[in-house]
């Protein structure tokens, strides 16, 4: 009866979270562009000037939203548990990794599953990737890959990046004099700041409750054969798909995709290195900000290796260019990205069965 309860409570989440997304672009988001983590992330280093692509300048209150949606229905429901310490270098290191990976192919596995919905064909290429990327990560946790066990913490600790990203909408709001944005590109299009923030609240609230994790998904689908948390993805797929059909925003092909490219080679490694890097980190960008918003720290950690990824991807010209590919830097980066992720799986999976001997 709970693993009834849990696929209808994900698939009505997944509709509510599917026309959330589909209604952002409406009111001024880039288009297939409803939510990204990794682009709003990337945005928001942008904002903090932690990079000078201009065109990706801009403080999201989406990314704002979903840690203090998490953080207060957290509270409110008692699961708000204080947690983290296993391994917070090698979580920043993989949380950085993880974000050059969809930078490449300019999406996270939420978008992923928005440009989908709307016919672009380069996301079925990044989703096989990102299949791959998780199948190999399931493989290293059947071998006895961790990051560590997590310890409890204090609730100061817990509270520390909602508190910041409070601070942060705070200053947003009334010095924006502050902040970086663009004039021109993605960045600069975005919808009203109340909406984007009630977005971000919904989402990071159900999110919360009902566990949606697309890494988590497939995961477990691999490994137990429990496919309980795809069912949040596919519901927001299958309603999204409907409304761009209806609406006549769905286009099928790979050419002429907003925000995307068809370097077919990257889109698929850039999305096998995010799915890799967030089986190890416990979760996908998504979940990540869930967690730290519910006072894993753990996640609050792996939170500042997505932002300092985004900010090198750009600062070095890693990332994907639409409507062109990923160029030798980029290149480079996600080939060494996967090289790193499995040494260091390799690497405590040997060290696990030292222990063990």
């Amino acid at each position: 009866m709970k693993l009834l309860k849990d696929k209808r409570n994900l698939l009505i989440a997944g509709i509510i979270i599917g026309i959330v997304a589909f209604l952002l672009p409406l009111f001024g988001n880039p288009k297939n562009m409803g939510f990204c983590i990794a682009c709003f992330v990337r945005d928001i280093a942008g904002g903090l000037k932690l990079h000078n692509a201009a065109v990706v300048q801009y403080i999201r209150p989406e990314i704002i939203g979903l840690i203090l949606g998490s953080f207060l229905i957290a509270v409110v429901t008692k699961e708000f548990k204080p947690r983290g310490g296993s391994s917070p270098v090698l979580r920043f290191i993989i949380a950085a990794f993880v974000m050059i990976g969809a930078l490449a192919f300019l999406g996270c596995p939420f978008r992923m599953i928005i440009r989908l919905s709307a016919g672009d064909l380069n996301a079925l290429v990044g989703l096989l990737g990102f299949t791959g990327g998780v199948a190999l990560g399931a493989f290293f946790l059947t071998k006895g890959f961790s990051l560590g066990r997590y310890q409890k913490q204090s609730s100061v600790e817990g509270v520390a990046l909602p508190f910041v990203n409070i601070v942060l909408l705070v200053l947003f709001l009334d010095v924006p004099a502050l902040f970086a944005f663009s004039e021109k590109g993605p960045g600069s299009m975005h919808a009203p700041i109340v909406i984007s923030l009630l977005a971000g609240l919904v989402v990071g609230a159900l999110a919360q409750k009902t566990r949606l994790c697309m890494v988590g998904g497939i995961r477990d689908t691999i490994l137990v054969k429990d496919t309980t948390l795809l069912f949040g993805f596919i519901s927001i797929f299958a309603v999204m798909l409907v409304l761009n059909l209806v609406t006549g925003n769905f286009k099928l092909g790979f050419a002429g995709q907003p925000v995307a490219h068809s370097d077919h080679l990257f889109n698929f490694l850039g999305m096998a290195l995010c799915g890799l890097g967030s089986v190890m980190l416990g979760g996908c960008p998504l979940r990540q900000l869930i967690l730290a918003g519910e006072g894993n720290s753990d996640s609050a950690v792996s939170v500042l290796g997505l932002l300092v990824g985004a900010a090198i991807s750009h600062n070095f010209s890693l990332a994907g260019v639409a409507n062109e590919g990923v160029k030798t830097n980029g290149r480079v980066a996600v080939i060494f990205g996967l090289v790193f992720l499995v040494a260091v799986a390799l690497i405590k999976i040997y060290q696990v069965k030292k222990e063990e001997n």
